[in-house]
């Protein structure tokens, strides 16, 4: 598959990042399989943590092939791009032909990448995840590999202002350890181990970040059971219903 537009737009990302000295920290890429079929599944809490979670696979040399909801493909800006990356569109309203495209992406030694939450949680923690990443990981026979991001929500996430050009910002991915769900797995019981490991891997680099809120205000980006004024998860459940994203 020629890659005509992938490299330069990761080359063009890093160049701005660099720009705006974000401190962007990568530990456990080594997990990355340097060959073959994966399935990357990461916790979603910005519009940006595609850019970052595929940022996570580059010292294991691998581009992203990431699912997405067909309406950015449509955007005269993005849908270029997108296509141009060979990233996955998907209608919710009929799953399965992305589905069967990620398998067989899968199949053919490539690593996709999915947020199995479907939206960007607005409590900052784990919330339940769909199956789907556990089940075309199976069906291609590939592990999937959990990966956490955090300070991604601080430029932009649901319900705030974007701040696209804050410097300074410290960004935290963490990569774990695969998992290989077998055929005679219930899959639904595989997607609740795979939370649990998401969940260790957001509250490792949650502990571990090298920032704190600068005052009152500044809490709104941290969980509320470390302090912060974000919505529990409880709350954020009753906030998607009311205010469902489209």
């Amino acid at each position: 598959m020629a890659e005509f537009v992938y490299p330069p737009v990761v080359l063009a990302a890093k160049a701005m990042f660099r720009v705006l000295d974000l401190r962007l920290r990568v530990d456990g890429a080594e997990h990355i399989p340097a060959e073959g079929g994966a399935v990357i599944a990461c916790n979603h809490v910005s519009y940006l943590d595609f850019v970052f979670c595929g940022l996570g696979a580059q010292p294991a040399d691998r581009l992203v092939r990431f699912m997405a909801k067909r309406e950015i493909f449509a955007n005269r800006i993005a849908g270029p791009l997108m296509r141009g990356m060979h990233h996955i569109p998907v209608d919710r309203a009929a799953g399965k032909e992305s589905y069967d495209e990620a398998v067989r992406r899968l199949r053919a030694g490539e690593v996709v990448g999915v947020f199995p939450e479907a939206t960007i949680s607005r409590s900052f923690t784990v919330k339940g995840l769909k199956s789907g990443a556990v089940r075309m990981a199976v069906e291609a026979n590939v592990p999937v590999v959990p990966m956490a991001v955090w300070g991604t929500h601080r430029l932009w996430t649901k319900g705030r202002p974007r701040t696209l050009t804050k410097r300074h910002l410290p960004i935290s991915i963490l990569v774990g350890e695969p998992m290989r769900p077998g055929a005679d797995e219930d899959p639904e019981v595989r997607t609740k181990d795979l939370r649990v490991r998401m969940s260790g891997l957001v509250e490792r680099v949650q502990a571990e970040y090298p920032d704190s809120p600068a005052g009152e205000e500044d809490r709104w980006w941290l969980p509320a059971h470390l302090g912060g004024t974000a919505p529990t998860p409880e709350q954020a459940a009753e906030l998607d219903n009311r205010r469902p994203e489209s």
